[in-house]
């Protein structure tokens, strides 16, 4: 099969500003990138608004073909990349309305959306769009931290609250959430109960690391069923030994051999977006973190390729 994007036919330093070289438009889109490049919300590091770009420059070594779900994630979906959402920097409630506009209008086409972080506040736009589309959704979230602390420095939106604010404006499923790889400090005992209390499935990196990938998976999936789902994975998730460029470095966590595992274990659902956040370039030197996004995002689109063909 001839395939376009291949470096085969163009060297991989050629590229058009897409990832992987996608078109922005094709009549039979089922998956599409949208860069959120938001990160007024963060609370320490700032720099993710420049990740989706070098995300999509490091897209340009991948090859197109995913030989473990034996897939063409991209043309199997007809994938499109339509640039970034217009942010406006110094005001998280617009960039909200833009962000969640941009979202629906691909799900009303029946477009499965991978967004582009951006800071992980992002992800409350997605699911408010979400909402008006399919309902609560269920949530898999790949992160270091619950992002279920209220409130900082007095303000209510952060990058730390999205799914604290997402319970408060019924947008999830909270029995079908589930928080996967927490880890570090605390600022008290009581952060991690905040989402026990709404009713979140909280899965430590200790406890994932205890029970093992396959148990916690088969837990996911019976939990979820055919419900649509949202999978949103937050860099910080893995070790800052294999993805140093993010805002909050949390050690102890996961390979990105064993990142990529578990999501290429999550077969067989019904995904209606994806999302990845907390990419930061200016600390990601050597690119490592920004090439393990862009494998995420292959992989993500293959799920999608994976269920179309079931």
């Amino acid at each position: 099969m001839q395939y376009p994007l291949t470096p085969d036919v163009k060297p991989e330093f050629c590229t058009t500003g897409t990832f992987m070289r996608l078109p922005s438009h094709r009549e039979d889109a089922k998956v599409a990138i949208l860069g959120q490049p938001f990160d007024t919300a963060a609370s320490f590091r700032v720099g993710a608004r420049f990740a989706p770009q070098a995300i999509r420059q490091a897209s340009m070594t991948l090859f197109p073909y995913h030989p473990t779900h034996k897939v063409y994630p991209f043309e199997d979906t007809q994938a499109i990349d339509i640039g970034d959402v217009p942010v406006i920097p110094h005001n998280i409630h617009r960039s909200y309305e833009l962000m969640e506009a941009a979202m629906l209008d691909l799900m009303k086409k029946g477009i499965v959306p991978i967004g582009l972080g951006g800071d992980h506040s992002i992800t409350l736009a997605a699911l408010r769009a979400a909402k008006k589309i399919y309902g609560k959704v269920a949530l898999i979230q790949f992160d270091s931290h619950t992002d279920t602390w209220d409130t900082y420095y007095d303000e209510k939106y952060w990058h730390g609250s999205p799914f604290i604010r997402a319970y408060e404006e019924d947008l999830l499923l909270p029995d079908k959430v589930f928080q996967v790889g927490i880890r570090g400090t605390l600022n008290h005992p009581g952060d991690l109960e905040a989402s026990y209390e709404l009713g979140y499935n909280v899965i430590t990196t200790s406890e994932l690391r205890s029970r093992g990938f396959d148990d916690v998976v088969g837990q996911i999936k019976a939990a979820i069923g055919d419900t649509p789902c949202f999978l949103t994975f937050d860099i910080d998730f893995v070790d800052p030994a294999f993805a140093p460029g993010t805002g909050t470095l949390e050690v102890g966590g996961f390979t990105s051999h064993e990142a990529l595992q578990l999501v290429r274990s999550l077969t067989d659902l019904n995904y209606i977006g994806f999302d990845l956040v907390e990419v930061l370039p200016p600390y990601d030197p050597t690119q490592i973190t920004s090439l393990l996004a862009a494998t995420l995002i292959h992989d993500f689109a293959a799920l999608v390729a994976l269920k179309m063909k079931a």
